[in-house]
């Protein structure tokens, strides 16, 4: 069984708004067995709106629209479905009732245009609504199931949960959909691809994704089946041969992030860290520390931005920079290596490049790194040139640090 799920309001197609709502539907459904085949925006158009309701009622048994039921001129979902199932709209005293009643509680009355409100598609079920307002509906034509949702999320969620996942568990298919993510680090998203296509391709009821960050790569791998046992068996047929093929560049078979995986390895060694940055300015101990519990093994940091203040703190001896600049795998050496011995660190890990957009030479261009990694057997610098805007850069370097250290204490080769 396959759902749509229509966000409905014209404030969501600014940069203002973002449709949260389909999120939590999405999750509710694949609990279900149902499957989420397409989400789509409408602005305040009943036009649109009607023409959205009629193709997604053709393609779809479960539909879902999420705004749109206020008391305003704009509020038009209402009468856009009821113009696309050639219906009629009625009106509910009753509802109109209720309303005016819960504005004398809060000391105030009624305007007439909340009556609108109070118009219920003909034939619809009424969702009461005691967080808001707006009634949903629930409506059955030609085998498909039409469900019309309040907008606000603490008014939708609490509707869904109550009294649509009920109704829908009753109809919904014994089906169980479950998702396996393996995460990449160090791989050009094209050249995993063609490499483990070949696997996930054979299977029709596993449906495959990549996502891809900046060094960052997400398989999610979602089973289908009619079992939670069915499930996990298909996940494990496919993800054992991806694993194999990828090897050692998996770092999470979880969907745990690489520095919730970096914590976890250096918690069961009981060994520490600590940065130094130049370039990401902080970014690297910025998601080191986002992990809860990262006080256990993360020591602490420098933001050596400037010459000076890698001289001054970290102890880098003016000459390398004289003679090899900051940007280079002497200087990169020398920061980590002054970090872990200035905080008594087991690991210490040093970032320095040119993150652009300006600052760049022909020798060294925009978008040179060098990150070096310190720990008691010595230091180890690797040098990358990364593409893309600051920001960019920047995720890339402190994504390829954190990588050495994972392969450093899974004692991976770097």
């Amino acid at each position: 069984m396959n759902a749509e799920i229509i966000a409905v309001g014209s404030e969501l197609l600014t940069p203002q708004r973002v449709d949260t709502n389909s999120l939590f539907l999405t999750g509710e459904l694949n609990s279900l067995g149902v499957e989420v085949v397409l989400k789509s925006v409408i602005g305040d158009s009943l036009e649109r709106l009607s023409d959205a309701v009629r193709r997604a009622m053709a393609s779809s048994q479960i539909v879902i629209l999420c705004g749109g039921l206020g008391p305003t001129e704009d509020d038009l979902t209402r009468d856009a479905v009821a113009a696309a199932l050639d219906r009629k709209l009625v009106y509910h005293p009753e509802i109109a009732e209720e309303l005016a009643h819960r504005f004398a509680l809060m000391k105030r009355k009624m305007s007439e245009v909340n009556k609108r409100q109070a118009f219920i598609v003909d034939g619809a079920d009424i969702l009461p609504n005691d967080r808001g307002t707006a009634p949903g509906q629930w409506i059955e034509d030609s085998g498909a199931y039409l469900i019309l949702l309040p907008g606000p999320p603490h008014e939708m969620k609490a509707m869904f949960t109550r009294q649509c996942t009920p109704r829908l568990a009753r109809i919904a298919p014994r089906l169980v959909i479950q998702t396996l993510v393996l995460r990449v680090s160090g791989m050009p998203e094209s050249d995993l691809d063609q490499l483990i296509a070949p696997v996930y391709t054979k299977y029709e009821n596993l449906a495959t994704t990549i996502l891809a960050a900046a060094g960052d790569i997400q398989i999610h791998l979602r089973a289908r089946c009619a079992t939670e046992a069915e499930a996990s068996a298909l996940l494990a047929e496919a993800a054992g041969p991806i694993g194999l093929l990828l090897g050692d560049r998996v770092y999470s078979r979880d969907g745990s992030s690489l520095e919730e995986t970096v914590g976890q390895l250096l918690r069961e060694r009981h060994a520490t860290v600590s940065v130094a940055e130049s370039c990401t300015g902080g970014l690297l101990g910025e998601r080191i520390t986002a992990v809860p519990g990262s006080s256990e093994y993360f020591v602490g940091g420098y933001i050596t931005y400037s010459n000076r203040m890698k001289i001054e703190s970290l102890g880098v001896p003016e000459e390398i920079i004289a003679e090899f600049g900051a940007v280079s795998k002497e200087t990169a050496e020398a920061m980590a290596l002054g970090a872990r011995r200035r905080t008594g660190s087991t690991y210490a890990l040093a970032i320095t490049g040119i993150a652009g957009p300006d600052g760049g030479s022909e020798n060294k261009p925009v978008g040179t790194v060098h990150v070096g990694l310190a720990d008691p057997g010595g230091c180890v610098v690797l040098h990358r040139r990364f593409i893309g805007d600051r920001t960019r850069i920047r995720q890339f370097a402190s994504q390829m640090a954190l990588d050495m250290l994972r392969r450093r204490c899974a004692q991976l080769s770097i």
